[in-house]
């Protein structure tokens, strides 16, 4: 599996920085974003190391559709019977400052501190 030893999210996934890991299976890792903009707030973030979803292809479809599919079910676990946002930010001009593909989960009750 691919990783960048100076990526957060790698770290991350690799367990030498700690989470509040909310899920886990073989290819994706969810946790508690540290930063919240909402009452939930989850990223959904693939194991292998991904920098953008330009750097995506047909190799990654299922594990893509993986993530989006979980989204529904974390996003009830956590409390959120209301609505929820997914968002993926790519590039600089997308507003990406992690550098490793990232699906946020956005919950709860409003008014949220962004978005």
């Amino acid at each position: 599996m691919n990783h960048d030893p100076t990526c957060i999210f790698c770290k991350i996934v690799a367990g030498k920085v700690p989470s509040r890991k909310v899920y886990e299976d073989d290819e994706v890792l969810v946790f508690h974003d540290v930063a919240p903009w909402a009452p939930v707030h989850l990223l959904v973030v693939p194991k292998a190391h991904i920098a953008t979803m330009y750097d995506t292809d047909e190799a990654h479809t299922a594990m893509l559709g993986r993530m989006m599919a979980l989204a529904p079910r974390l996003a009830r676990e956590q409390g959120v019977v209301n609505g929820f946002r997914i968002i993926v930010n790519t590039g600089p001009d997308g507003g990406q400052e992690v550098q490793h593909v990232h699906m946020h989960v956005i919950g709860g009750p409003r008014p949220w501190s962004k978005g």
